[in-house]
């Protein structure tokens, strides 16, 4: 049997734009959603983006327009629309901002810094975090304590943790003193920690870890804690 046609009614709210998936299994379930004039109280019914008129209190629910955003996380916030536990999340930063919804690309974890990419455009996202696409990310790293050249070589060789195989496709010493040093690292895949847990499998405690690129575009000056649209040369840079 084929997979049905459309897709789920909760993510179709998602794909244009007006919540998160979560938010929308709670809007159907209050039913407050219809399609072409039917109350659908169940999140999987499939749909039709090009056909069904989807309407959420009594307002139609449209595609909204393309955004592209990068944000200077900064540490201490988790990368979410909604935390069970009530922690502060990335979308603080976007507050007062004239933004449709608008999901992150990938994750940074709650002590990691830097740029990240968020978007309402689900197949340029999707596509920038499919494995295939090999899109380098690169991370400056402060760690303790300074790893001399034999380190270096072991970090470059990789290991194995909890059966899952951890390499980079480089790392190289930017700058050491006193009891830090400053690593310059770059994957093209991304693993759940996975800077965190190679290093820590040699004993290498992270103090900082900020993504400082992905691909050929760079975090730049962007102020920490604020966001900005991409320009169309940025969108250049991500192969859009």
């Amino acid at each position: 049997m084929g997979k049905p046609a459309g897709v789920s009614l909760n993510r179709a709210l998602s794909k244009l734009g007006l919540c998160s998936r979560t938010q929308a299994e709670v809007l159907i379930a209050e039913g407050r959603v219809r399609v072409n004039g039917k109350v659908i109280s169940n999140a999987s019914v499939r749909v039709d983006l090009n056909r069904d008129r989807i309407v959420v209190d009594d307002t139609p629910v449209v595609a909204e327009r393309k955004v592209y955003l990068m944000l200077n996380k900064p540490r201490g916030l988790v990368t979410t629309r909604d935390d069970p536990q009530q922690r502060d999340t990335i979308y603080a930063c976007l507050e007062g901002l004239d933004l449709p919804f608008v999901s992150p690309v990938g994750r940074l974890d709650k002590a990691s810094e830097g740029l990240l990419l968020m978007t309402n455009d689900t197949r340029f996202a999707n596509r920038l975090m499919d494995p295939a696409s090999h899109l380098p990310k690169t991370y400056h790293v402060q760690v303790g304590p300074v790893p001399d050249e034999t380190m270096l070589d072991k970090l470059r060789a990789g290991v194995t943790v909890d059966g899952e195989t951890l390499t980079a496709n480089s790392i190289e010493l930017l700058r050491s003193g006193g009891r830090t040093a400053w690593l310059e690292i770059v994957l093209d895949e991304g693993r759940n920690r996975h800077i965190r847990r190679l290093l820590a499998a040699h004993d290498i405690e992270v103090k900082r870890l900020i993504r400082i690129a992905i691909g050929r575009l760079r975090l730049g000056e962007l102020a920490k804690g604020t966001a900005r649209h991409l320009t169309a040369e940025e969108l250049v840079l991500l192969g859009d």
